[in-house]
């Protein structure tokens, strides 16, 4: 393995993570916050370790199987951790363990978050809260990529050890190329929903605090109520509207952005991603109408935004949905399941994997009633490998299997089971708030520090979806 390649290769993306810490330091600056001194310190450490691994002579620029997977999994480790450092340097957290949770939650864009009182934190740190969501959320990899000519390095293994979804493929030839045109897309997206944000009544700072919430499907908030502290229905739908998109593949928006609509039509995973949310807003919006005696208007805005919100995985409320019937709970625990498209900032096991899996289930059935047919399975005119159907059906057993340990090793430290496996399921998936202690109007601040821990390594598995953690953490990759 080369090591000092992957040395190297941290020491960029720490660098990378540093230059974004600028923004916030400069507006605490510019505010003359208190804060100011400590995110100072934090730029200056991070950027200080990554200059010096910098400094290392790899033998080769190659990036292979092993390295890649290795880079991506410390990649997110060390951001996290040298993320936490304004959340204790400022004196906002006090433990290793809030502020890990609160910085690699952050970085997954989880929007899981252990801060009781968001409204007193001062706008730098809020800035740089807001930060990890937009940079994780595209991929801290993807982002390295598009700098990565520099070092001359093959960049598809990691690419493919970080980019979610069964299949990776590239939009155009080069890869160091197709991480650009993604963060192009990713750049246009933010700015849109900034100016119609800023158009629909929230302030400059707001909008853009909740814009990169939004697109990196995160939804970290500067308001303790979240989206519902404005109760406003024109911010309430623009923020659907991207939630929704951003769950989308973003390389279905690189090609609406070059005229060509027909891979969005023709894309089966995208027509289910919408189906879902369309059947499961009239589903709860029919049961919040007639069980809280809401109107149809009423019971159909709530239900679209929480859904988008859900599936998506991004995880603002403008409603505590904990207080809904339970049907409209089981609905929302589904959809924390299944998820966003693959290629898109969204977490969950992805709707083009239950596609794969129920179209899979539905070849074993045709067999079963005529043993000599060959029935491919299919994701709209392309066939799905073999390799990618058994692919799909190991990370299915794999997510349910991590979901039953953590879910009994959290209840396990006293927490209840509705909280326990809530918890679970909005820290693996990257939703964020789940039922009961860790609803969407509290936080998960009263867990144990034990939690925390397991809940942070959920996230990682659950953005890394899974493959990548467990090569990691395997003997066979470690062994020359």
């Amino acid at each position: 393995m080369n090591r000092l390649l992957i040395i190297k290769t941290l020491g960029l993306v720490l660098l990378c993570e540093a230059v974004l810490l600028l923004p916030s330091w400069l507006l605490a600056l510019a505010r003359q916050e208190a804060d100011a001194r400590a995110l100072f310190f934090c730029l200056l450490l991070t950027a200080s370790a990554g200059g010096l691994m910098m400094l290392a002579r790899p033998r080769s620029t190659q990036v292979g199987y092993r390295e890649g997977f290795v880079i991506a999994a410390l990649a997110w480790f060390f951001c996290a951790l040298f993320g936490s450092l304004p959340y204790l340097f400022t004196g906002t957290l006090n433990s290793l363990a809030d502020a890990f949770f609160e910085a690699m939650s952050g970085f997954t864009t989880t929007g899981a978050s252990v801060i009781r009182d968001v409204e007193a934190l001062s706008h730098g740190l809020l800035l740089w809260r807001s930060t990890t969501h937009w940079l994780g959320g595209m991929g801290i990899i993807v982002l390295t990529l598009a700098l990565i000519p520099s070092l001359k390095i093959a960049g598809m293994q990691l690419f493919k050890a970080e980019v979610p979804g069964p299949t990776k493929s590239k939009m155009v030839p080069r890869i160091v190329n197709t991480s650009r045109e993604l963060y192009k897309v990713y750049l246009i997206i933010t700015a849109a929903e900034i100016v119609l944000l800023k158009l629909a009544g929230m302030d400059l700072f707001d909008a853009v605090i909740h814009t990169f919430g939004t697109v990196a499907t995160g939804g970290f908030s500067s308001k303790n109520l979240s989206i519902g502290a404005y109760d406003s229905l024109a911010i309430e739908l623009i923020i659907s509207f991207f939630m929704i998109i951003c769950g989308m593949n973003f390389a279905l928006h690189f090609y609406l952005l070059k005229g060509k609509w027909r891979p969005l039509w023709e894309d089966s995973e995208t027509r289910l991603y919408l189906g879902i949310i369309a059947t499961s807003t009239l589903l709860i919006g029919w049961e919040l109408s007639s069980s809280l005696d809401l109107s149809w208007g009423q019971a159909l805005r709530q239900s679209l935004f929480q859904v988008s919100s859900i599936i998506t995985t991004t995880g603002f409320a403008s409603a505590d949905f904990d207080q809904w019937p339970p049907f409209s709970k089981f609905v929302l625990l589904a959809l924390m399941f299944i998820g966003g498209c693959a290629g898109s900032t969204g977490g969950g096991i992805k709707s083009a994997r239950l596609l794969i899996l129920v179209k899979a289930v539905s070849r074993q059935v045709t067999r079963l009633l005529h043993p000599q047919a060959v029935v491919p399975v299919r994701l709209g005119t392309g066939v799905v490998s073999r390799e990618v159907v058994e692919s799909v059906q190991n990370f299915f057993f794999l997510y349910i299997l991590i979901l039953a340990a953590a879910t009994l090793v959290i209840a396990a430290l006293g927490t209840d089971m509705v909280s326990s496996l809530s918890a679970v399921a909005a820290t693996l998936g990257n939703v964020g708030p789940g039922f009961g202690l860790v609803g969407p109007m509290t936080n998960y601040a009263d867990l144990p520090a034990v939690a925390k821990w397991i809940l942070s390594l959920c996230m990682l598995t659950g953005r890394l979806e899974i493959y990548t953690v467990l090569v990691f953490f395997s003997i066979k990759t470690w062994r020359d």
